[in-house]
């Protein structure tokens, strides 16, 4: 059974016309279409990785899935139940089951809290244990998440760095033993030197504690390394979707194609060929008919600039959005 399913997903935003544009020439609102009809499912237990260029949609899905905005149109089942029509007990428990990670520590966290105070406050409002199974708990997770529980708890946010901070927010995401995590890119605001000791801890706890991730990131080869399946995403619709290693070695999207290509190599005297992608990157609002890459894309056809390709499977367990096949 799918932990989750989301079916044809869209969130829009409305420009309102300045007066003037108004008065002179009665302009309509604009559209911006972060996301505009994302389908994709998930099984428990699964890491799903998801990249793109910024403003392609991944934050704003994942907040529509962690029901932080509602979305335009489209359905968000969990555990085949439509979270729109969700009671308020339900939504409780919801909100419990399905936690985020967010992607700075230096902003999310309440600077007037000690850590401590930030990781048992989840347990505080959402659940009914008692002063004592609250400390234990918190404790306990802030330990798991590598920190030392006497030597860390009655610390404030500005008192640590950006990597203990980040396992705080992990440990805050975790205490109350989701199903489902969703990490937006939790590595972003950090030192890359300290990256791979959070991106094991992830790995590690996700194992550990059996829940499924939906890690959201621009780094291909952190996704490459953390996910099973990975989905591409371009303007709000998904380019490509498959096995993780299939997508990154045989990818069949042009869009996929060219940023895989521009993955760095540690290498000085690898030569890196020119990426088959052109003019500047498209903006969701308003965006024409048909594929979303067509004004980059160096394959476009006739049918890719009136007709919208369908995100169609190609290979078991690989799906692509593009007319070439």
């Amino acid at each position: 059974m799918a932990i989750l399913e989301v079916s044809d997903l869209k969130q829009y935003f409305y420009l309102q016309p300045t007066f003037l544009g108004k008065l002179v020439g009665g302009a309509k609102p604009r559209i911006i279409k972060a996301v505009d009809g994302v389908s994709f499912s998930m099984q428990h237990g699964e890491i799903l990785g998801v990249a793109g260029e910024s403003g392609c949609g991944k934050s704003t899905c994942c907040l529509a899935i962690a029901k932080l905005r509602e979305p335009t149109d489209g359905t968000i089942r969990y555990k085949e139940q439509n979270i729109s029509e969700m009671s308020k007990g339900e939504i409780r428990n919801y909100r419990r089951e399905v936690q985020l990670i967010f992607q700075d520590p230096y902003e999310s966290l309440n600077p007037r809290y000690t850590v401590f105070d930030l990781v048992a406050e989840p347990l505080r409002a959402l659940t009914d244990k008692n002063k004592t199974e609250v400390r234990e708990r918190a404790h306990e997770t802030i330990a798991m998440a590598g920190l030392t529980p006497e030597e860390y708890k009655n610390r404030y946010p500005h008192q640590m760095s950006g990597g203990e901070r980040q396992r705080v927010g992990i440990a805050q995401a975790l205490v109350l033993e989701p199903k489902l995590v969703i990490a937006d890119e939790p590595l972003s605001m950090l030192d890359v030197s300290i990256r791979a000791g959070i991106l094991d801890l992830i790995r590690d706890l996700s194992e550990r504690m059996n829940f499924s991730c939906i890690y959201v990131s621009h780094d291909l080869s952190i996704l490459s390394n953390i996910s099973e399946r990975l989905m591409i995403m371009y303007l709000g619709r998904i380019m490509e979707l498959g096995i993780t290693k299939e997508v990154i070695t045989e990818p069949y999207h042009p869009y996929a194609q060219a940023l895989i290509a521009a993955v760095p190599i540690p290498d000085p005297a690898y030569k890196r060929p020119i990426p088959k992608i052109k003019g500047e990157v498209a903006q969701p609002i308003d965006p024409p008919p048909g594929c979303r890459f067509q004004t980059r894309c160096l394959q476009v056809m006739d049918i890719c600039r009136g007709t919208e390709p369908p995100l169609k499977e190609v290979k078991p367990g690989h799906s692509v959005a593009c007319h070439l096949y």
